[in-house]
């Protein structure tokens, strides 16, 4: 299976519709840990400096591009995402806010973006635990890491350890799922949905993987229950 074909998968027309309300719930803390993620990529590049950054995983409503092109007036961005309904949503938002002149957007992979190191900057959020095995998932960091300027920050964030290791975690989840009004199916359904997902096993997980695709030692920012967000750089020479 493909990288594309295991995130569409989970990201259909259904799925797509549902995607920010439930963000929302399931990250408590998801505008914070978006607004820090722009202001960390600020301090990162120099605020009011111009910038070329990537955003993988882009679909869903644009929430990365929407807040730090909101920050930095002179970023543009690339959006990549293999699912036309989440993409399509991101478009859609984009051009309600004005960004859309400041935004290319790729229905599609890293795979048909020029293997080039073209970017001063990328995030990567919310999309690394929904790769199946350490294979995709390095092979995702190294397709952003060759398409880095050396010393690039990157953003990334996701979940972070086997949600049924931690019992009370999963069960606070839970609870705030039914703090927002779910009954007790469908907490049940959402639970069995994020059960499906294959996080990195650990922060320390994390880190290795973003050594292996020649990435630095990562500094967190923001963390809320399985969820962790850090800023990396692309070490000098190659990944």
């Amino acid at each position: 299976m493909t990288i594309a074909h295991a995130v569409t998968g989970h990201f259909d027309a259904s799925r797509a519709g549902d995607y920010e309300q439930q963000s929302r719930i399931a990250l408590a803390g998801y505008e914070a840990c978006h607004e820090l993620a722009a202001c960390m990529l600020a301090a990162a590049l120099g605020s009011g400096r111009t910038a070329r950054v990537l955003v993988v995983g882009a679909g869903g409503g644009a929430k990365e591009i929407v807040t730090a092109a909101g920050l930095e007036p002179l970023w543009r961005f690339t959006a990549v995402d293999p699912s036309e309904p989440m993409l399509a949503l991101t478009r859609t938002r984009l051009e309600e806010t004005g960004f859309g002149a400041r935004t290319e957007t790729v229905l599609g992979t890293l795979a048909d973006l020029p293997d080039e190191a073209a970017f001063d900057a990328a995030t990567l959020i919310g999309v690394l635990h929904h790769l199946a095995g350490d294979r995709a998932k390095r092979a995702i960091l190294a397709a952003i890491a060759r398409r880095l300027r050396p010393g690039a920050p990157l953003i990334l964030a996701c979940n972070h350890c086997p949600y049924a290791s931690q019992p009370l975690l999963l069960a606070a989840w839970g609870e705030r799922w039914r703090q927002h009004g779910a009954g007790p199916a469908e907490i049940v359904a959402r639970r069995a949905r994020i059960l499906e997902a294959d996080p990195p096993p650990s922060e320390q997980a994390v880190a290795d993987l973003l050594r292996e695709t020649g990435f630095a030692p990562p500094l967190r920012f923001f963390s809320s229950l399985f969820w962790g967000a850090w800023l990396t750089r692309l070490a000098p020479g190659p990944a």
